[in-house]
C-alpha cells in the first residue's frame, strides 16, 4: 500500500531539527517498508552514501540511525528502505510515519559504497542481503555505474520472495526509465535468491559463490582482481563472510582515501 502527501492532511511546517517532510510511504511486507522525503536544497551526496535519520525520542532528544539513501544522487526526493522491528527504539515508531509528517535528517552523507573507493575495472558486483539492497538501489540508477563498467551484477538474497519485491520492481522499470534506461541496456544482470521460500534460485549467495553456481549461471570463468570490483552490504555476518571470499579471490578492500578492488558498508540499520 502506497500513501502520498496529497492524500493526508498532516502539517508540513518544520517542527523538528533538520526536519524533512515525508512525501510517500509504501509497505512491502509486514517486515519491510520504504518512504520518501523532500530533499533539502543544500544536500549533496554521492550515490551509495548514507545519512543519519530519525525521530525525537520520549526524552526529547533525537533518536538516530544510519540509513543508506536508496535514491540516486540526481533525484529530487530522498528514498529510504527499512526493516520493521516491533520493539526497536526507532523502527517501531518510524514504520508508522505518514506523508506530511516529518523525520530528522542530518545533512552529512558519508559511506564507503561509492565509486571513488574502487579502482577501474571491467565488472562491478553489488552483493546484498535484506535491506542492504538500499545503497545499490541508488547505484544502479547512477549513470557513472554504466560509464565505468562493461557489466553490472546485482545479487539480492532474502528469506522469502515477497522480500525481494522492492528490488524486483525497481530493476524491472530501469530499462524504460527516461533518464537512465538507455545506459542500462543489457549491462545490468539481476540475480535474486531466497533462503526459505522455494523459488527459481535458492541459497545464500555466499554458498552459491563458493560452490561455483553463481559464476556458472552467469557464464563467468575469470573472477578476480584484474577484472572485478565489488561492493557488499548486508548483515555483519554476511559482510564478514563476503570479505573472506573476496580476499580469497585476491581482491583488496578499498576506501575513499585508498581505492582498491572491493568495499563493505560498515554502518548498520537496526
Amino acid at each position: 500500500m502506497t500513501q502520498t502527501a496529497a492524500e493526508t492532511d498532516a502539517p508540513r511546517s518544520p517542527t523538528l531539527p533538520d526536519a524533512a517532510t515525508v512525501t510517500e510511504v509504501r509497505h512491502w511486507t509486514d517486515r519491510l517498508f520504504s518512504f520518501k522525503v523532500e530533499r533539502p536544497r543544500s544536500l549533496r551526496f554521492r550515490s551509495g552514501e548514507f545519512v543519519m535519520i530519525g525521530l525525537l525520542g520520549d526524552n526529547g532528544k533525537p533518536l538516530l540511525r544510519a540509513y543508506s539513501i536508496a535514491s540516486p544522487s540526481w533525484a529530487d526526493e530522498l528514498e529510504f528502505y527499512s526493516i520493521k522491528v516491533q520493539d526497536g527504539p526507532l523502527t517501531s515508531r518510524l514504520q508508522h510515519i505518514k506523508p506530511g509528517e516529518q523525520i530528522i535528517l542530518r545533512p552529512k552523507p558519508v559511506g564507503t559504497l561509492v565509486h571513488d573507493a574502487l579502482l577501474p575495472g571491467k565488472r562491478i558486483w553489488f552483493f546484498s542481503t535484506g535491506t542492504g539492497f538500499a545503497p545499490f538501489a541508488s547505484l544502479i540508477r547512477d549513470p557513472q555505474t554504466y560509464e565505468d563498467y562493461e557489466q553490472v551484477y546485482l545479487t539480492h538474497t532474502c528469506r522469502d520472495a515477497a522480500e525481494l519485491e522492492y528490488g524486483r520492481e525497481l530493476v524491472a522499470g530501469l530499462r524504460d526509465d527516461p533518464l537512465i534506461g538507455e545506459m542500462v541496456g543489457d549491462k545490468l544482470t539481476y540475480y535474486p535468491t531466497t533462503t526459505r521460500e522455494e523459488t527459481a534460485q535458492m541459497g545464500r549467495i555466499t554458498t552459491l559463490i563458493e560452490n561455483g553456481t553463481l559464476f556458472s549461471d552467469l557464464g563467468i570463468a575469470d573472477f578476480g582482481p584484474a577484472t572485478d570490483r565489488a561492493m557488499v552490504c548486508g548483515s555483519l555476518g554476511f559482510n564478514m563472510d563476503m570479505k573472506a571470499i573476496l580476499e580469497g579471490a585476491g581482491l583488496r578492500e578499498g576506501a575513499n582515501s585508498e581505492p582498491a578492488e572491493y568495499v563493505v558498508e560498515k554502518a548498520f540499520v537496526g
